[in-house]
């Protein structure tokens, strides 16, 4: 009787167990559909659909984020009173007169100059979810008209000022290579790879912070990086295998493994900063490899390739090339070539001479493609904020029916 009183129970643990495994897997489709619900909902966050709703979460999201960065500074506030000292000393050092003016001036010149590229090299980085590709809308621009110039004038000395709001030619003429106008650059470009190097430091804090606390951050990135340690056993698609491959080369090589992802164009770095975030690479091992990658190296490649390519002769070559495209080639070729004629036309003028208030529709088109980049980048920020807020109130609903 034991036996058949065994034999008996045994199905129904089988039974308990199955259901149990049932109720599992019931459990996590409901929570993957509830995490895929959420998300639908929060994309569906846009000004172009909600625009009121998505205003109202930005501002909420703003007020929150201004509030929590008010409190950083008040915990740090023997350094922000050190700072304010510096700057009214400064201030009184500015607007007293004297002989250091003109020391004052040159300073605050270089100071705005390279504070400029900086800002726009941590837009590039940060990016708020999009990116603002400031190399291909200011830095790339700027060197490039700086090439023109220096083949047309036959010097880099441009006078200051105007240099460098505009380009006007010197009277004497010196031999042009190639370093003379990467040395003319330098300085802009390489704190435009400063700026990009700062951007990646808000992943590899993040990651930082949470391994050490063990709290999961409200991040997308940290939550992609996370499924893709867990599928590192298992056959992903080419994307996948891409990030794990920059992972492990961070992971394993160390600084010359991020040194060798900062070197090149990579989408993929966010995941290097959150990679050392996350296994605790010191500091100065990631931010020094990432400022030597980024602007030492990465951009006296991208310098290179640009000054290369809008060289005197290769822009004249690509211009016969446009004129032999069949059908259209003479009527695209003519705008290129009035708009490389007006060019020329302006670096030769003087102070007192008048210019053409002609505007070429090159000139014109790229302007407006910059303040359409420009505008869609701060909407944005607007949806990525509003889309944010939308997601601690998710968050905070579910914890609080947990709770109940």
């Amino acid at each position: 009787m034991a036996k058949n009183g065994a034999d008996c129970k045994l199905p129904q643990r089988r039974l308990s167990a199955r259901e149990k495994h049932n109720g599992q897997s019931a459990d996590s489709l409901s929570l993957s559909e509830r995490k895929q619900r959420d998300l639908e909902e929060r994309m569906s966050l846009v000004l172009w659909k909600k625009p009121l709703v998505t205003l109202h979460y930005f501002l909420r999201e703003l007020l929150i984020t201004l509030k929590d960065w008010m409190w950083r500074l008040w915990r740090q506030r023997h350094s922000v009173l050190s700072l304010l000292v510096l700057v009214t000393l400064f201030s009184i050092a500015y607007s007293v007169k004297g002989t250091h003016q003109k020391y004052v001036q040159h300073m605050e010149k270089r100071f705005l100059w390279c504070a400029y590229w900086v800002g726009l090299g941590i837009l590039s980085s940060v990016g708020l979810g999009t990116g603002l590709h400031t190399f291909l809308l200011y830095l790339g621009p700027h060197i490039a008209s700086v090439t023109l110039a220096a083949y047309e004038c036959g010097s880099v000395d441009f006078p200051e000022p105007p240099y460098p709001e505009q380009i006007i030619c010197p009277q004497e003429e010196v031999l042009i290579s190639l370093w003379t106008i990467v040395s003319k650059v330098r300085l802009e470009a390489c704190m435009w790879g400063a700026g990009t190097a700062i951007g990646e430091l808000p992943p590899y804090f993040m990651a930082r912070a949470a391994r050490l606390s063990g709290e999961e951050p409200d991040d997308e990135g940290y939550e992609e990086f996370g499924e893709l340690l867990e599928q590192a056993e298992t056959p992903q698609d080419f994307a996948t295998r891409a990030k794990l491959a920059v992972q492990k080369m961070v992971q394993r090589v160390g600084f010359f493994g991020i040194l060798a992802c900062a070197s090149i164009p990579n989408p993929l770095f966010d995941l290097a900063g959150i990679t050392c975030g996350h296994f605790l690479v010191p500091f100065w091992t990631f931010f020094g490899a990432t400022l030597i990658g980024k602007a030492i190296i990465k951009m006296h490649i991208q310098k290179l390739f640009v000054i290369i390519t809008f060289s005197s002769h290769i822009v004249e070559q690509m211009v016969s090339l446009i004129g032999g495209v069949p059908v259209l080639g003479s009527s695209l070729q003519m705008p290129f070539r009035e708009y490389l004629q007006a060019q020329r036309a302006k670096m030769h003028h003087h102070a007192g001479e008048g210019t053409s208030a002609e505007e070429n529709w090159l000139s014109w088109g790229f302007e407006k493609v910059i303040v359409v980049m420009v505008c869609f980048f701060v909407c944005s920020i607007v949806n990525s904020m509003a889309q944010s807020y939308a997601k601690h109130q998710q968050q905070q609903k579910y914890s609080e029916g947990k709770t109940k």
